[in-house]
Order: C-alpha cells, then structure tokens, then sequence
C-alpha cells in the first residue's frame, strides 16, 4: 500500500507530467519531501519528473519545466505519480494510456494527484478502486466514469492506487506518508517548514462551506442552498425548498435578497449553469445530456439561459456550429 515504509531507502518518485499541468499540485507533493530530507538530515526520498516525449512541459499557469527524461526512463523502483491540469483528456495521449496499463501488470504503486485520475481511469487503472478528484471535476468524472467509486475527499489510498485532490491537498498526503513511514514529529515539522498549520485528514471538505463561501451564516439560507446543490438534475420550485427549511416562499424569497441579492431562482439557475458549463468542458455528453443533466427541459432553453449567464452558447464553448 502506499505509505507503507519502503524496503530501502530512499523513496522513489517518478512525477509523469502532462502538459498544462498543475504547477502548485507538482510543488505542493515535491516539497514535503524535499523538507523532510532537510529536516531529518538524510536522504528519505528523492524524486524525478518526466514527461511522455522527454521533451520540457508547459504548466497551466505558462512556466515551463525541464525533466529527467521520457516515460520509458523511469526506474521500476519509483513510485509513479501523474500531474495534470485543465482540459486534461486533450493533453493525454493514447501512448500514455498504454504506458500504464503495461507497467501496472508488474504491480507498481501508482498515483494522481489534481485531474489526472482521468488519466488512470481512462485506462481502466481505477476499476475496483476507491478514488477522488479536485472538486470542480467530481461532476464530469462520475458522468464519464459511472462504475467507479468517487469518494471525493482530499485523497484516497486504496492498496496500490492513490488519488489526490491536488493543490495544497497533495501537501496533506505527503505529510501523511512521512508520518506513517517515519513519525508523528517529523510530519509536524514539515508541516510547520511549509507553513501548513493544520494537516487535513483525508476526509476533510475540499471546498469552504457554503457559509464561508457566500459570507453568510443564517441557517435557513445555507439549508436552501444545499438543498438547490442536491437538486440540480431535477430541480426543486421555490416553494419546495421554502417547505423544506420551514419558511414561507416569500421569506426565502427576502432571504436571498438580504443575503446575495438576488432571487432564489436565479442563485439556483447560475449554479446549475456552472454545472452544464463543467459538463461541456470536461465531458463528452452531448448538449442535450448536458441540459437535461443541468435540470433544463429543452436545448433551446438550455442555451438561452447559457448565452444570458456566460455571452455565448453551449456550442460556442464547444465550437461547434450551432447548427448541430
């Protein structure tokens, strides 16, 4: 599993890098390592980064970065952990895919940290697996891979497959290994050496709370509101969830607008909206499963909902031709 404690030392990683990338998920795994080698005066892990051609890699926020080599010179005694960012299935090639299902057959420990659970899903390396992803891909993910287990906690280790949430997320995991491969002391350490005062567990949310998120602390709001993100596909009428937190339909109505002024219908319509435009990036469902996933009846109303909240239509963000 991992996490447990090597059969020699140092521990090896091999960070696979996609292009565009996530630039903090990469930092936020490497360093912990890197301060718990300083910390502990000694060589516990050491570490290199590849990508599939050898070739340096753009990261999502415009760096580039310089590697050890291709895929193929990876060490069997490395850990494999893959890296992406954005529009993540663009950026993975088939010869990837094919990669890790031929060196999972000799039973490496593999990773993802950030949205590259795609990437091992796609190659069926996630079957049977506990697994998670950052947040804003947990909806995209479960619709493109529906047999899976998607926890959607900061990270899951399952036997040899691990998963990540990414960005500061991948410092928690990382602290967690040092602190069952070595002890709870220099896992504080690193924590401190990183400015990461408090460790997560693995269970913790990814996201604020609704009531951090909108600066709000009336309960009744924050219970509508959950309501409304439980109830996207099919969505509920203002006087349901009114009947639902035990308010009259024109309380909630004067609760939304004290609150985030505006109407309940059109907080609930903008977050059904930002489901359907993750869906059509992330996704290949077509507009019309889109719509009916985003809790809209038809594509015309679909789009004109769309058009009014973002300035183009569900195909523009394709670039389709609205014709289809």
């Amino acid at each position: 599993m991992f996490g447990d404690r090597p059969h020699e030392w140092p521990q090896r990683f091999a960070f696979i890098l996609v292009d565009q990338f996530s630039m903090i998920a990469l930092t936020s795994a490497i360093e912990p390592l890197r301060h718990a080698n300083r910390m502990a005066d000694a060589e516990l892990y050491n570490w290199n980064v590849y990508s599939v051609s050898g070739k340096p890699v753009q990261a999502s926020n415009g760096i580039v970065v310089s590697v050890s080599g291709a895929l193929e010179c990876t060490d069997p005694g490395e850990i494999i952990v893959l890296c992406s960012g954005p529009d993540v299935e663009r950026y993975t090639p088939d010869v990837l895919t094919a990669w890790l299902r031929r060196i999972e057959r000799h039973g490496r420990s593999i990773g993802a940290i950030c949205t590259a659970p795609h990437i091992l899903a796609r190659a069926g390396l996630l079957d049977g697996y506990r697994c998670t992803i950052h947040w804003e891909s947990v909806d995209a993910f479960r619709e493109n891979f529906p047999h899976l287990e998607v926890t959607g906690k900061l990270f899951e280790i399952d036997r040899d497959r691990f998963t990540c949430a990414g960005e500061t997320a991948a410092i928690d995991l990382m602290v967690m290994m040092i602190a069952r491969q070595h002890n709870d002391a220099l896992a504080r350490v690193v924590a401190d050496q990183v400015l990461h005062s408090t460790v997560r567990e693995p269970g913790d949310a990814q996201r604020a709370s609704l009531m951090s998120h909108v600066g709000a602390r009336n309960t009744y709001l924050i219970a509508a509101m959950q309501h409304m993100e439980g109830n996207v596909e099919d969505p509920l009428t203002p006087l349901e969830i009114a009947e639902r937190v035990g308010l009259s339909r024109r309380q909630l109505e004067r609760l939304f607008q004290k609150h985030l002024g505006q109407s309940p219908q059109t907080f609930y319509r903008q977050l059904r909206l930002a489901r359907a435009r993750t869906l059509l990036l992330q996704t290949n469902m077509s507009i019309m499963e889109v719509a009916v996933a985003s809790g809209f009846s038809t594509p015309s109303h679909f789009s004109k909902c769309y058009r009014t909240r973002f300035g183009h239509s569900p195909y523009d963000e394709r670039g389709l031709p609205s014709s289809l």
